[in-house]
């Protein structure tokens, strides 16, 4: 495996990048802004660069939210189903990012649509993986009442990830929201046990139980600081983790 610039080689062989769709939006809090897909196809291609394997799971709720809608008196699963394709125009976006940046990519939908995705195979993703392509997994699980957190945990177990490295506006993970509680104390290392005890806004209890069951560490970390991803593949101790044991 290809090593760092200092010698070092990753820490990480093949991880699960999980981003939101309110990422892709940047400041403009919807839609897609192309200075923020730019820059995450560029920081993946650095990833990419040092033989790391890498896998996206993309969220939908820069174009549409199936909880607010199911709030406006939508049925949850109709509701559920129109975020999944939210999903795949997310996924097209980074994916051509991705390209400008000189990653080879496939996306890969838990719906078919194959006139634009191809069809979630397992084995076909490690395949695409262990070639040097970027998978994109987009429509979450394929299923109503799940999260793209849990499509993200879900995938990152299948396909045998080191890490599921979820992406977020802030420097990890807070005893509180940092941005309305002053005393919110950062917490670097946490077990999935106090995420579920203490209600840690970190993923849903599916996917922290997910990655319980399965022991697959989570890293949460700020994506808008520019070389986060690289750093924490190469071993830097950015964001919180978490990990069986604190």
């Amino acid at each position: 495996m290809a090593a760092d610039a200092g010698g070092r080689g990753p820490a990480y062989r093949r991880i699960v990048l999980k981003l939101s769709g309110e990422a892709l939006a940047g400041s403009q809090g919807y839609g897609l802004d192309p200075a923020v897909l730019m820059r995450i196809g560029a920081e993946v291609r650095e990833v990419i660069d040092l033989g790391v394997q890498v896998a996206i799971v993309i969220g939908g709720g820069n174009i549409f939210r199936g909880v607010a809608a199911q709030a406006g008196g939508m049925e949850r699963a109709t509701a559920d189903y129109m975020g999944m394709l939210a999903t795949v125009i997310n996924a097209l976006a980074l994916q051509d990012s991705l390209e400008k940046a000189g990653c080879q990519t496939r996306v890969l939908s838990a719906i078919e649509m194959r006139a634009v995705a191809e069809p979630y195979i397992r084995r076909r993703a490690i395949r695409h993986l262990e070639k040097g392509r970027v998978v994109i997994f987009a429509a979450g699980t394929g299923n109503p009442f799940f999260t793209t957190d849990t499509a993200g945990a879900l995938r990152a177990v299948e396909i045998a990830a080191d890490a599921i490295m979820k992406a977020t506006k802030v420097d990890g993970i807070y005893s509180a929201d940092p941005a309305r509680d002053k005393n919110a104390e950062r917490l670097e290392r946490v077990t999935y046990i106090e995420v579920l005890n203490r209600r840690l806004e970190v993923m849903d209890t599916t996917a922290i139980s997910l990655c319980m069951d399965n022991k697959l560490p989570i890293v949460v970390f700020d994506l808008t600081r520019s070389g986060n991803i690289k750093r924490i593949v190469c071993g830097e101790p950015v964001g919180s983790i978490v990990t069986s044991s604190a």
